[in-house]
């Protein structure tokens, strides 16, 4: 018999931050134990399909270095010093250590960190329950998505697109903006496939060689910051050479003549002295487009991570609008689903409980937060407690430097509850073990694709890690707030609410399906029914100022950067990092194919098909700087200075240098990462993170 025939297969969501979202189906060897994990092929969208990285999960949660106990700093921060508690005396310094901050400058001297390091509604969402109850600061959740979600639903009015499976059904697909061998494997999945069954096309559009585009028929690589050039001229020669769809314009769109007269001066000559492309690319991709009606835009997010990324956005999602491309099935654009599902998670997030005159805290801005800098701050007392789950700032976020120094102050107290001694655990006083995805209870949105999908518990944890939700749950009791709404409920129970107030049935029935559909009709997810905004037209010109977002900051906080330079029709404009005589190189730190974010940084696998921080540079770069291959180099800007081996690349431009994946900041030399040079200013008109927006000089190491 087939050992594999003996294994019982338990079916699960893979948990962490991709779009993807890939229903999975788990091999369980015994009660406590994984084998390989694999797409589930009755899936529509996963189709049998998940990344190597994930396949292998079996190593990441039996990794021997996994954190079992609670450990309570012994010795000065970061030093690596630490001793044993039981988790009843952990939780109760915690909150000890919470009530005197508060007792000392007031509720919003606490501020609950978290993000995506699981995208389980359960297990991520429930500390904002514990943070409305306590009136500690608010948490504006910047970091990923907003120059993206801005810039598309600014001109759609909805975070909703084509279905992604169409892609299958088109004939031409432009993967524009993401690198989705390594970022989410199922684009290529659906795209490979339209290509093999109907001659597809498929487009990719990016800032050097990805391995997605290593698959392309067409392969435009763009100067970094740039994209909303190439729309531009690529519109331009719709207009010009009678591809633009007159009659969609005038029906669906706001202003077509204004944008056909704006565009007048953006010519492929214009755009090609911006981008790099020459001329003859820009005009190919625009006659492929524009002769291709059913042409699939998939709009990614790297647009969120350039200053100047909502304006391009918007204005590569201009082009189907153009071309009229929403019509028909295989055709249009896709950004994110996210705002489909609804679920309600009122109870879950405690958002009744939540007071209006309670500061924001801008989670992509920590280093300059937890350093006093006034206009981070917002009039609030500084931060001087922190609980951390599901993410790792002291590696992830920008200006590494300055969220270092803030975690090393005497007067902050951290608790970090995490699955490994992550370079931000090493400097927390206290360090609780966390649960991994197959050890505990949630529900999964897939925003690249249209599915909800339960994650059960499918085997028992070691005996030291609790889940996110323990937490949260234990805290409360402690700090008085355990008999508001929301408090005393289980996992399934939270479950049971979202499910029924959606009208999706309950735990046990998403268990039998395993996941529910929830995409649009074709109508609504093509905006054939009239776009999001109350005229239902899509907007060319967008209101960039105010206008309604799906990640809009509080009022509280304003608008963020620039606003004033924003154009008023799609258009390049030099909100970036611009390079100068000092700094003649722009630096984009992109995803590693073999790390998501810093997770999977900690498996030996990964580790060695990654091999080291390393530079990619053009050739002739790097012979102008005398450096060759494997070659020590070191790159900074104002903010820092960090040392990698280069690697000669040739299918990048000239002054554009890469820094592939989130290395620990251990990894590098000098003990310090990439995010050192990254900045932490919010960009127009909502903030983010610009983390591939970076000027920097580079040289050989001494």
């Amino acid at each position: 018999m087939n050992q594999h025939a003996k294994l019982r297969i338990g079916h699960s969501a893979c948990p962490h931050d991709c779009p993807s979202t890939c229903a999975l189906n788990v091999e369980i060897l015994d009660g406590n134990r994984i084998g390989r994990l694999h797409g589930a092929k009755d899936n529509s969208y996963t189709a049998g399909v998940i990344c190597a990285k994930v396949a292998r999960y079996a190593d990441r949660i039996h990794h021997p270095d996994r954190l079992m106990k609670p450990l309570v700093r012994a010795s000065a921060k970061g030093e690596g010093s630490w001793k044993e508690a039981s988790w009843e005396a952990a939780l109760d310094l915690v909150a000890e250590k919470f009530i005197r901050a508060e007792e000392k400058l007031g509720s919003e001297t606490v501020w609950p960190y978290f993000y995506a390091g699981t995208m389980g509604l359960v297990q991520r969402d429930g500390i904002d329950r514990l943070r409305h109850a306590k009136k500690y600061s608010g948490f504006f959740a910047s970091i990923c998505t907003n120059l993206a979600w801005t810039g598309y639903v600014l001109g759609t009015g909805a975070l909703r697109g084509s279905d992604p499976r169409e892609i299958a059904k088109s004939d031409c697909v432009v993967i524009w903006g993401t690198n989705a061998v390594v970022t989410q494997v199922n684009v290529m999945t659906h795209a490979v496939k339209a290509r093999k069954e109907r001659g597809t096309k498929i487009v990719v559009i990016d800032i050097y060689e990805t391995a997605t585009m290593k698959q392309a028929d067409m392969a435009l690589v763009l100067k970094p910051g740039t994209d909303g050039a190439l729309a531009c001229a690529v519109m331009h020669v719709l207009f010009r050479d009678g591809f633009a769809d007159r009659d969609y314009l005038e029906k669906y769109t706001d202003d077509p003549k204004g944008l056909e007269a704006h565009l007048a001066s953006r010519t492929p000559e214009w755009a090609a002295a911006i981008t790099g492309l020459s001329v003859a690319e820009i005009e190919d991709f625009a006659r492929l487009v524009g002769t291709t009606k059913k042409t699939f835009f998939r709009l990614g997010y790297g647009f969120a991570r350039q200053r100047n990324g909502s304006v391009n956005m918007h204005a590569a999602l201009s082009i189907p609008a153009v071309t009229g491309a929403w019509q028909y099935e295989g055709g249009g654009a896709f950004h994110s689903n996210s705002g489909i599902f609804k679920l309600n998670g009122e109870l879950l997030e405690g958002t009744k409980l939540r007071d209006p005159k309670i500061r924001y805290l801008d989670h992509s801005r920590i280093g300059p937060v937890l350093t006093n800098a006034e206009d981070a701050l917002y009039g609030g007392p500084p931060v001087t407690a922190m609980l951390i789950q599901n993410t790792n700032p002291v590696n992830v976020a920008p200006e590494q430097r300055l969220v270092t120094q803030g975690f090393l102050r005497d007067d902050l107290f951290t608790c970090v509850h995490e699955q490994f001694m992550t370079d931000t655990a090493k400097l927390a006083d206290v360090v609780l073990p966390a649960t991994m995805f197959l050890e505990h209870d949630d529900i999964y949105k897939g925003g690249g694709n249209q599915h909800v999908t339960l994650g059960p518990k499918l085997i028992e944890p070691p005996e030291g890690p609790r889940t996110n939700h323990y937490v949260i749950e234990e805290l409360a009791k402690r700090l008085g707030v355990s008999h508001l709404p929301g408090f005393g409920m289980t996992e399934r129970e939270h479950i049971d609410h979202m499910l029924s107030k959606r009208g999706l049935g309950d735990f046990d029935s998403l268990e039998a399906s395993r996941w529910v559909d929830m995409q649009p009709e074709f109508e609504d997810a093509h905006f054939l029914n009239g776009f999001g905004h109350p005229d239902g037209k899509f907007r060319f010109k967008p209101q960039w100022n105010g206008g309604a977002a799906p990640n809009r900051p509080p009022k509280s906080m304003g608008i963020f950067g620039p606003v004033e330079q924003l154009p008023e029709f799609p258009d390049h404009v030099d909100l970036i990092e611009v390079a100068d005589a000092e700094h003649p190189f722009r630096l984009a730190t992109s995803p590693a194919r073999n790390f998501l974010n810093s997770t999977f940084a900690e498996t030996p696998v990964s580790r060695e098909k990654e091999g080291r921080p390393e530079l990619l540079i053009h050739p002739q770069d790097a012979a102008a700087l005398g450096v060759a291959t494997g070659d020590r180099v070191e790159i900074g800007n104002p903010r820092g200075e960090v040392v990698l081996h280069a690697r000669l690349f040739e299918t990048i431009r000239r002054g554009v240098v890469i820094a592939e994946g989130i290395w620990p900041n251990s990894a590098h030399e000098r003990g310090e990462g990439i995010n050192v040079l990254t900045g932490a200013d919010a960009p127009a008109p909502y903030g983010g993170a610009a983390v591939h927006d970076n000027k920097v000089w580079v040289r050989a190491a001494g």
